[in-house]
């Protein structure tokens, strides 16, 4: 694949089939792109048409987006005819919004186990970077109220295996196509913050940090680990800007220590609608790295797990970030890896070539 950043034909495309028309009342939940399935329908895709014809715009997920959004444009709901499950996803919603979610509910115990584990330095994950507020160590020592990140766990078979769900996989394998990679893996435990704002996430882009295209074959799911809301920094973001081109990233400004690489968009539109992704336990979204998001602090005295891993068709291909607005990134990225493991000539592909895991198909390029 070429590796200046031009793409093969077609490539820019999603893989969602052609939509059906079904439910145009819905526009209001359906015309900014976010999509939400009842948990009881997600074992059974073909039965969602029918599912939404009498439950329409239920439970949480109706009642962030009936309470923020407004009615402006068309939308779409796919109408399942027997065919695969990627007839499910709407597609105008995705186009739209660049953001869907589907409750799952099996795995966020089990997931919180192993953190808990690695929390107590019960089991070391190779290659992964585990986050920890220092400040706190001398006062709870090695427990779950320190460590607020584990990243790139995707040596840890008991966290992996969220990046294996079939009930993830058959919607990720949507935009991803058979030949599927885990990019990037995370473990988010957003600890309390009440005033330091340490844990702030400004709003950004996911394909800033990705040296590899094209974005339509890369999605993120991101799954909550216990209820996400205002009061403990759930996600927020601005549906329909996965529309716009990659934006130049920096350190935002702002008081206190920003943690490391948590850039943000140094031209942030703050009049940009917003929707804060109230989330139960077990709720999953998909969303286009291209769209704009972020979270907030954590004002309870409780924690906001979540986990997630970035999903990209191992047909895409590296590019050079040189001369970019990527290009700072992968100079903070190659200094943190010489540091850490006294590695001199390395670059950015280089570390995504090594944290990318094959899930399904064939490894090709990634």
């Amino acid at each position: 694949m070429p590796s200046s950043g031009t793409s093969p034909r077609g490539w820019e495309q999603p893989l969602l089939p052609q939509a059906f028309l079904l439910q145009p009342k819905l526009v209001l939940f359906l015309s900014q792109g976010i999509f939400a399935i009842p948990w009881t329908m997600m074992s059974s895709p073909q039965s969602k048409g029918n599912s939404m014809k009498t439950m329409g715009i239920c439970s949480l997920r109706s009642s962030f987006l009936t309470k923020t959004l407004s009615a402006s444009g068309t939308g779409h709901l796919l109408k399942v005819l027997g065919g695969p499950v990627c007839s499910s996803i709407p597609r105008e919603l995705w186009e739209a919004g660049g953001i869907w979610t589907l409750p799952t509910r099996t795995f966020p115990l089990l997931c919180r186990k192993e953190f808990i584990r690695i929390c107590k330095k019960e089991v070391s994950v190779p290659g992964a970077m585990i986050m920890k507020d220092e400040s706190l160590r001398s006062q709870y020592g090695q427990s779950e109220k320190v460590v607020n990140k584990v990243q790139d766990f995707q040596e840890d078979e008991e966290l992996f295996r969220y990046c294996t769900l079939p009930e993830v996989l058959k919607y990720v394998e949507c935009f991803t196509g058979p030949n599927i990679m885990a990019m990037h893996t995370m473990l988010i435990n957003k600890l309390p913050d009440s005033d330091k704002q340490t844990f702030l996430h400004p709003m950004h882009q996911d394909l800033h940090y990705f040296p590899f295209r094209p974005a339509a074959r890369i999605v993120c799911a991101w799954t909550a680990m216990e209820r996400a809301d205002q009061d403990n920094g759930c996600l927020v973001v601005q549906p329909g800007t996965h529309k716009e081109p990659l934006k130049p990233h920096s350190y935002p400004k702002q008081e206190g220590k920003a943690n490391k690489l948590f850039h943000g968009l140094l031209d942030e539109d703050e009049k940009s609608p917003r929707v804060h992704l109230v989330m139960e336990k077990g709720d999953t979204v998909f969303f286009h790295p291209l769209l704009i998001h972020g979270s907030g602090i954590n004002k309870t005295s409780g924690f906001r797990k979540s986990i997630s891993c970035h999903f990209a068709s191992s047909e895409c291909y590296y590019i050079d970030v040189k001369d970019t607005t990527q290009e700072h990134l992968e100079k903070e990225v190659v200094e943190m890896v010489h540091k850490k493991y006294n590695m001199t000539s390395v670059e950015l592909r280089d570390v995504w070539e090594f944290r990318a895991r094959l899930v399904q198909g064939e490894r090709i390029n990634l």
